[in-house]
């Protein structure tokens, strides 16, 4: 995972609420081993309607989503965070996340910038207005900034989640933070107990 500090861009303004993983990413592109290439199947059955959002020019080359109330429900599919990302997209901006999909987006480096239900839907209607609205997502501040409309709005974003984001570290990356003492340990720990792989005879 690659380190997130600030994402500034603009917008695609996915005026829907209560959208869950299957819709994210349908239950065909599950059968991929890989965790890339997702982007091609991200909304993928709502992409085959020529209106949609994501199929107007306008909006090509944003890389923030903004989405209505009660984003990534359903199922815990990681494969929905890996579609998001994979398609170029480092931060959705939402009222309300499904708390497995919060999860599972700051592992993956995919910042959830919750905000209140008016700044949602102001933010909705003014990038639907303008395309070219920049929007700054600050990490490290755990602020939200649009300079054109003069909104400077905190989101909540816990001390070790920051951390993760500011340092990038996913769970591996976390682990072997304490390789030292791991290694250390397995050094010394009797052999009759299960070993780790490559652990030194």
């Amino acid at each position: 995972m690659e380190p997130v500090r600030t994402i500034t861009g603009t917008a695609v303004p996915l005026d829907r609420s209560d959208v869950d993983t299957d819709q994210i990413i349908p239950s065909d592109w599950l059968k991929r081993v890989e965790r890339t290439g997702f982007g091609k199947g991200l909304f993928s059955e709502w992409r085959d309607d020529r209106d949609f959002v994501l199929n107007d020019e306008r909006f090509s080359g944003a890389n923030i989503l903004i989405a209505g109330p009660n984003f990534g429900t359903g199922s815990s599919r990681e494969h929905a965070v890996w579609a998001i990302a994979d398609y170029g997209f480092g931060a959705v901006i939402s009222p309300r996340f499904a708390d497995i999909f919060r999860n599972n987006a700051t592992k993956n480096g995919l910042v959830p910038v919750q905000v209140s239900a008016e700044l949602g839907e102001r933010l909705l209607a003014a990038v639907s207005e303008d395309p070219t609205l920049e929007i700054t997502v600050e990490v490290e501040r755990r602020l939200l900034s649009v300079p054109a409309l003069g909104i400077e709005e905190p989101f909540p974003l816990d001390d070790a989640t920051r951390h993760r984001f500011l340092e990038g570290l996913d769970d591996i990356g976390l682990t072997l933070q304490h390789e030292p003492d791991i290694t250390a340990y397995e050094t010394t720990r009797p052999g009759w107990l299960p070993a780790t792989a490559g652990r030194p005879s």
